[in-house]
């Protein structure tokens, strides 16, 4: 539970209003320490996540802790401790938590958890949860394979139809001498 104080100023609050604000156009939030990163990989991480429509935002932990809990999201302070940046996604948040693995390879980014589907997940199972296809990546597929048989029917009348034309209407008639066996 954030620390409050009895007499807040305004500038803090004005603060917490402003990253409960932030949050709240978002559905899931990835926690990250950001210690050591340079201005520069900040800066093309949060590129890297535009593309996702994703932000992140670095904030006071007491100034999210607190914004969290009014927004009724609980469980997500032992994640808000030491340097915290927090990668917030409106939907594919697994391609977003893709996006922070594949760039902690090669910079000193650690993540630490994230709240997803409005359930709390470890940085193991975050992990895990990024290498699953995205949203889009799964209904592609399933159309593609709900199309590849109607693909091969459709070939199939085509070069029936292709092949009548060849040889004309009297092949697919019998002669009317001939008896039918």
């Amino acid at each position: 539970m954030a620390i409050k104080a009895k007499k807040i100023q305004s500038v803090k609050t004005e603060a917490i209003e402003k990253a409960q604000k932030d949050f709240s156009g978002y559905n899931d939030f990835i926690f990250a320490d950001y210690r050591g990163l340079t201005v520069e990989q900040i800066t093309d991480l949060r590129d890297k996540l535009r593309e996702k429509e994703a932000s992140l935002k670095v904030v006071k932990n007491n100034f999210a802790r607190i914004a969290f809990e009014n927004m009724k999201i609980e469980n997500v302070s032992d994640y808000l401790k030491g340097p915290t940046a927090v990668a917030m996604a409106k939907e594919d948040s697994n391609e977003v938590a893709k996006i922070i693995f594949d760039f902690a390879k090669d910079a000193p980014i650690t993540v630490k958890g994230a709240y997803v589907d409005k359930e709390i997940y470890d940085a193991e199972k975050i992990e895990a949860f990024s290498k699953v296809p995205g949203k889009k990546q799964l209904i592609s597929m399933l159309m593609s394979a709900i199309n590849g048989p109607a693909r091969q029917l459709a070939a199939t009348l085509q070069a029936y139809v292709d092949k009548k034309k060849e040889t004309g209407p009297e092949a697919a008639a019998p002669a009317t001498g001939e008896k039918a066996e």
